[in-house]
């Protein structure tokens, strides 16, 4: 693997680990008595816990942010800016959705790519890919009491399949890394924003309710 293509995928690692890390604590401050302590466990968790579960499943060891801190310097670092920059990000539109949206598309294709390199077959690795992405804030939800977005008919975890589908197409065609990285993180988040900006759902499963 060549340097450059090492160097994005740590960038992009720790870029997404810090977005889901701003994303859990802004999640975290909307209870009515939020601390610093709750915020910070809620904001550790929303960034290592979908990255965590795709290395346990692997079995791949040590976990990522176990073997290099800079994994929890990112945490740390995006704790303190939700909080430094908490009255400005309020004010913005839709600020948690633009933070999630950043970290499923990075650790979509980082969990696909990572389960490619460990030679799991394509069709595996891409489920990887959107367990990496939306297991940590499917734990982060349940913490925080409330109905995890995978239950709802947001398109979310389908995103970042097709996102999957999309870096392991065009590592199939000998496509450079680079390349397949910054197109299926870019499919994710045009997904997602087109299904929020136009209101597009997948349709239900019959209900008991």
């Amino acid at each position: 693997m060549s340097i450059d293509v090492v160097d994005i995928q740590l960038l992009f690692e720790i870029l997404g680990t810090g977005f889901f890390a701003i994303s859990g604590a802004l999640r975290a401050t909307r209870h009515a008595r939020p601390e610093w302590f709750g915020v910070t466990f809620i904001g550790f968790i929303t960034a290592i816990g979908g990255g965590s579960l795709r290395d346990m499943l692997l079995g791949s060891y040590p976990l990522a942010w176990v073997a290099d801190p800079r994994f929890l310097y990112a945490i740390l670092l995006g704790i303190v800016a939700a909080r430094v920059f908490y009255p400005l990000l309020m004010k913005l539109p839709r600020t948690l959705f633009l933070f999630d949206t950043l970290g499923i598309a990075l650790f979509t294709v980082l969990g696909t790519e990572k389960a490619i390199g460990l030679g799991i077959e394509p069709a595996v690795a891409a489920m990887m890919g959107m367990f990496s992405a939306v297991m940590g804030g499917v734990i982060r939800d349940v913490l925080t009491h409330r109905e995890p977005v995978i239950f709802g008919r947001e398109i979310y975890a389908t995103a970042c399949i097709l996102g999957a589908v999309v870096y392991v197409l065009l590592e199939q065609l000998g496509s450079s890394r680079a390349v397949n990285f910054c197109l299926a993180g870019a499919v994710i988040v045009m997904i997602r924003v087109a299904a929020v900006r136009y209101k597009l759902a997948l349709p239900t499963f019959p209900s008991s309710t």
